[in-house]
């Protein structure tokens, strides 16, 4: 670089740091003042011109940054995904919504993982989604809620049929929250999943607001490292509180656009083979061997005709198979051991968290831009819930701070549409 480039790169940079520093300083003074002053030129804090200075200071928790990107988040809009609501060639897709190509490293590429995504609203988080977890060598098996729209299903499939290693569940469900068509889903995936041409080793399950924390290689690494062979499903024995769940009969309501589950007077027999129930999450990681072990063990099949009827069947169904002395994988003496998913449930504030700074849906926290500091330092794999529509700049922040760390641990080079953007402004601190 000559002196002359170097004076102009520098002054670029000056420039860009001054403007904001000079945003924040303007947006403080605007805050003290009456309330329709706010209503200035939103361009003005640059919120999309240096998104990866602004999120970084929001990773590192800095107070500057939350009041600017507060005030940038109802203006902000990121670029829509091309490709997702209008119909592509399979070679835009892939390059257009930077979907890596090949393995990434021989370790990645000798361990294969399946998904099992349920969807059934918001497309483009989907897309964000299943880009982030996305590698050739893994398998993803889609369920898409048999209730969803006619064109958020073709949508689905069209991004779909350009890969060999995703595929639609071959029986889809009316999924009812807290019903037995959510366990249902999973295991009409398995089913499939099993009798794939592609060896995995490993099923993950993910709801369509879930994002990752950590990269595939990570994932590997933590799976190789502390479970090898064992499957993770966090859980307990159930509690006496958690009892009225499998003690009488539940049912499940869908009509007019309405789902729910609603318990009835009838009381439930005892559970087959006197089997222990145990309460956990409905987040696991298991291995194959597992998988087959459910599909076609008598006492799995029994245990699951008999959670028909049960609420949230999911939260005790693997669980319980998983303390079974004689199950491929099993861990009958676990606890909640597994990192597998960061959620900021209600009533842990003021304990495992500090609040939700989004807002709740059902006590689980959706995530705001306030959220992104501890979503990062979690020890999970995934973290749920996000809403790309709510907030925006939240994910958008996520998903270059991700991108640019599994570019960053790759072992092989790098192709120019795996990045989400040619040039970065300011390098985003990674940890």
């Amino acid at each position: 670089m000559n002196p002359l480039d170097a004076t102009k790169s520098g002054f670029l940079v000056c420039i860009a740091v001054c403007t904001f520093i000079y945003t924040f300083i303007y947006l403080k003074d605007m805050s003290s003042e009456e309330p329709n002053r706010q209503k200035f030129n939103a361009n003005t804090a640059e919120c999309g011109f240096y998104p990866d200075e602004l999120c970084s200071a929001l990773f590192v928790g800095k107070t500057a940054a939350f009041k600017i990107a507060n005030f940038c988040q109802n203006t902000y809009q990121p670029k829509t995904l091309s490709c997702v609501q209008t119909a592509c060639n399979c070679s835009m897709v892939l390059k257009t919504l930077h979907f890596i190509t090949r393995p990434l490293s021989d370790k990645e590429g000798n361990f294969s993982l399946a998904y099992i995504i349920t969807i059934h609203k918001e497309l483009e988080m989907f897309v964000k989604l299943l880009r982030a977890i996305y590698m050739p060598q893994n398998i993803y098996c889609i369920h898409v809620d048999e209730k969803s729209p006619k064109n958020y299903k073709a949508a689905v499939q069209n991004i779909v049929n350009c890969f060999e290693n995703i595929f639609i569940s071959s029986k889809r469900e009316n999924v009812v929250y807290a019903g037995f068509s959510r366990l249902q889903a999973d295991i009409n995936c398995m089913r499939d999943l099993v009798h794939s041409k592609i060896q995995w080793n490993y099923v993950i399950n993910l709801c369509g607001q879930d994002y990752p924390i950590k990269t595939n290689k990570d994932i590997i690494q933590y799976i190789k490292s502390k479970w090898n062979g064992k499957n993770m499903t966090p859980g307990v024995v159930q509690p006496l509180h958690m009892k009225h769940r499998t003690q009488v009969s539940y049912r499940e309501y869908v009509q007019s656009g309405k789902s729910y589950v609603y318990p009835t007077k009838n009381i439930k027999a005892k559970p087959p083979y006197n089997l222990t129930i145990y309460f956990g999450s409905a987040y696991y990681i298991l291995t194959k061997e597992f998988v087959e072990f459910t599909l076609t063990d008598a006492r799995a099949k029994d245990l699951l005709e008999w959670s028909r009827d049960t609420y949230s069947p999911d939260e005790h169904y693997w669980v319980t198979l998983n303390r079974l002395n004689d199950a491929p994988g099993a861990t009958p003496k676990a606890d909640w051991e597994g990192n597998i998913r960061a959620i900021k449930w209600k009533d842990q504030e003021g304990t495992i968290h500090k609040g939700c700074k989004g807002h709740y849906i059902r006590d689980i926290c959706v995530y705001g831009l306030g959220d992104l500091q501890w979503i990062i330092e979690s020890p999970h794999l995934f973290a749920n819930k996000f809403e790309s529509a709510t907030y925006p700049l939240v994910m958008d922040c996520l998903e270059r701070r991700y991108r640019l760390k599994v570019l960053h641990q790759a072992e092989v080079p790098i192709e120019d549409h795996w990045r989400f953007q040619a040039d970065n402004y300011f390098n985003m601190k990674l940890n």
